[in-house]
């Protein structure tokens, strides 16, 4: 399971919306093995005057804040990391720069889906990778 919220200023991400959640996508799907039908994502357009950040970023600043179960290797979401920096670059021209992504794991009974708490799921992957 993994709950990505996306954050960024109104006008870029919102023309961007449809593309960045399928490179997006993309990326979990490669790195933490999630099944293909399994997408939450959540769009956060900020008006430019709402959304500080820092010099030397552009308009395309893209905050990318990812929940999801512990278990993934170490290994597994550095891997998602640098999958989201190399196909945002290559396939939405989002330069490094301008993405910052957080991963928050909390344990699976810590979630409820479908009327039950996280850990009494079957679930049809694998969330130790």
């Amino acid at each position: 399971m993994a709950q990505i919220k996306i954050f960024g200023v109104s006008e870029e991400l919102n023309i961007r919306k449809a593309n960045l959640s399928k490179v997006l996508h993309s990326c979990v799907v490669d790195a933490l093995g999630l099944p293909a039908d399994k997408k939450f994502h959540r769009f956060f357009p900020i008006e430019r005057e709402n959304f500080l950040y820092p010099r030397g970023r552009t308009d395309r600043y893209t905050i990318i804040e990812i929940s999801m179960f512990e278990g993934r290797s170490t290994e597994s979401k550095k891997e998602l990391i640098r999958l989201i920096y190399k196909r945002f670059k290559e396939e939405l021209a989002i330069a490094e720069n301008d993405v910052e992504i957080t991963i928050f794991e909390t344990p699976k009974c810590n979630w409820g889906i479908r009327g039950k708490p996280g850990d009494e799921l079957d679930l049809n992957y694998n969330v130790n990778i």
